[in-house]
């Protein structure tokens, strides 16, 4: 909190290297890996009385918590951008430090979200509260701290330091000091390897002891695949159809879903159940949500 005390504006940085981003509709808010436009940039108000923060984007509306569900099927709630009559609590952050990096709590108990997996959950943010292991790290932030508040001086006059004496001073042959920005400060935690490791995996040519390829595309809310769906892929080991459906929870962002394959002969979909295929093999799937339609 108390560097939030010191700075004006900020800017978020998510799990997933990405920034929080007011969205041009001046509605929406977003992720996106670009932290040098203008609206990645949050202007940060104190709450009097309060351990809590707003934060105004730069089109002067609020970083909201909404009640809105964010899709149907999926957890969690909007966050948008608002400017209310009045400002209540909606608007209210409240910083939990870890470590270097920091939770956005609202007063309903959740928290700000950055979410991964394919869409619509790529580069969406919501606030809620992470059930699943592998999402605990998307409810933290890196902060920027980009503009320092700074005080009046008529309400803390600063003395001017006296003149060193000459033999203090630095003399030409010494080396001259890093430059500092005090308009600036890097709150964020060193990432660990983790995102370097993944993309040395080849998912063209898997290795032997990685098992099969399992290569899915996300059917809309009535379970049907579009045209334009992408189609996602990634090394799975074993063969319980459970183990794949926790896989594809943590690479897809969703949290109720049945893992299906289609019927070669007539194109429907049907569930899988207890086991995959033998041998290995790779396998094209779709995943459908558990509250689809047929």
């Amino acid at each position: 909190m108390e560097f939030f005390k010191r700075a004006r504006a900020v800017r978020f940085r998510s799990h997933h290297d990405k920034y929080l981003l007011a969205d041009e509709d001046q509605e929406t808010v977003f992720q996106d890996r670009d932290g040098t436009v203008k609206n990645a940039k949050w202007t940060v108000e104190l709450v009097e009385n309060a351990n809590t923060l707003r934060f105004k984007s730069c089109y002067g509306k609020y970083l909201t918590a909404s009640s809105l569900p964010f899709r149907l099927g999926l957890r969690g709630k909007k966050v948008l951008q608002t400017l209310p009559k009045r400002l209540d609590s909606s608007l209210e952050w409240e910083p939990i430090k870890e470590g270097h990096q920091v939770r956005l709590k609202t007063p309903y108990g959740q928290f700000l979200r950055a979410n991964g997996g394919v869409p619509p959950w790529r580069n969406s943010v919501t606030h809620d509260v992470p059930h699943r292991t592998a999402s605990q790290d998307w409810v933290l932030w890196d902060v920027d701290v980009t503009d320092i508040r700074v005080e009046s001086p008529e309400r803390h006059p600063v003395a001017k330091p006296p003149p060193p004496p000459p033999d203090a001073l630095p003399s030409e042959s010494s080396a001259p000091s890093e430059p500092t920005s005090p308009s600036e400060i890097d709150l964020r935690t060193p990432k660990a390897s983790k995102r370097e490791s993944s993309k040395s995996f080849d998912h063209d040519s898997p290795k032997k002891d990685a098992g099969r390829m399992i290569y899915y595309h996300v059917a809309n809310e009535k379970g049907d695949v579009e045209d334009s769906s992408e189609e996602f892929s990634f090394p799975f080991k074993g063969s319980d159809v459970e183990g794949l459906k926790q896989k594809l929870k943590e690479e897809t962002g969703l949290e109720e879903i049945d893992v299906c394959s289609r019927n070669p002969l007539n194109g429907q979909l049907y569930p899988l159940r207890l086991h995959l295929p033998p041998n290995n093999h790779d396998m094209h799937i779709v995943v459908v949500l558990s509250l689809s339609e047929g």
